[in-house]
This record gives C-alpha cells, sequence and structure tokens, in this order.
C-alpha cells in the first residue's frame, strides 16, 4: 500500500496551536491524560478553532491553564461537526468526564478511528497490537 501525498501533508502549526499541544502535554500526569492529550493533538481539527481553544484555556490568578472541564461544559456550542463531536466525547471520556458510549465510534471516519484506537491501545499499555489497514 502507497501512502498518498495527502496522507502524510502535515497541517501548517500556528504559534498558538503549538503552545496549546505544549501546554496540553505538561498538564497531562497520568497515562489516561497522556494518551487523551496525544489523540486530540493528532486529530488537530479540533484543536485549531478558536472557540475550542477559548474554551479550553482558563485565567487563573497563577497564568492561564489547560481546564478540560470547561470545555467539556461547552463542547456542544463550539460549532463542531458531529464527527468532531464523537471524537471529543470519547476522548473526554478517557479523562474521565461526560458519558459518552463506546457505541460513538460508528461516528467517526478513516481518519480518526485509527488516532482513538491508538489512544485506547495508549490507555491500555500495549505496545504488541498494531492499528492499520487490514489487506
Amino acid at each position: 500500500m502507497t501512502i498518498t501525498e495527502t496522507q502524510t501533508e502535515t497541517p501548517e502549526v500556528t504559534d498558538e496551536l503549538s503552545r496549546l499541544c505544549k501546554q496540553l502535554a505538561r498538564t497531562a500526569k497520568s497515562s489516561r491524560d497522556k494518551a487523551a492529550v496525544q489523540a486530540l493533538v493528532e486529530e488537530r481539527t479540533i484543536l485549531e478553532l478558536p472557540a475550542v481553544q477559548r474554551a479550553l484555556i482558563v485565567d487563573t490568578s497563577r497564568g492561564a491553564k489547560v481546564s478540560l472541564e470547561s470545555l467539556s461544559g461547552r463542547q456542544y456550542g463550539l460549532g463542531l461537526d458531529a464527527q468532531q463531536l464523537s471524537f471529543l466525547g470519547l476522548v473526554l471520556s478517557m479523562f474521565g468526564i461526560g458519558i459518552t458510549t463506546l457505541a460513538a465510534v460508528q461516528d467517526l471516519d478513516d481518519r480518526r478511528l485509527p488516532i482513538l484506537l491508538r489512544a485506547i491501545l495508549r490507555l491500555s499499555g500495549n505496545e504488541t497490537i498494531a492499528v492499520g489497514t487490514r489487506l
């Protein structure tokens, strides 16, 4: 199988998005948090939205911090499409936030499903199962 040019292209990363990804990675302490953050970073289209960035970053007396709880409470008002909402709900459930059922995977496309499957494998600590296309 050959990889097409569109599959290998990396979306342009803005400084703000890069900063947000680093901040998310810094705040991820547990293995489940790291798996969920990695999935959000890989998916990218959700984190690129200014409304998501505004919902995710909360100003505190100590400075800006990432608040996934705030994002969860506002996820339906962020202008996400159905696939993005399903993906975000599943990822937030990895953090222990929300009540999205696993059946939401049926709403994911061919790009987002492998990202979520890899995140589940990271969460389980399994390094032996590969996610890819069956021949």
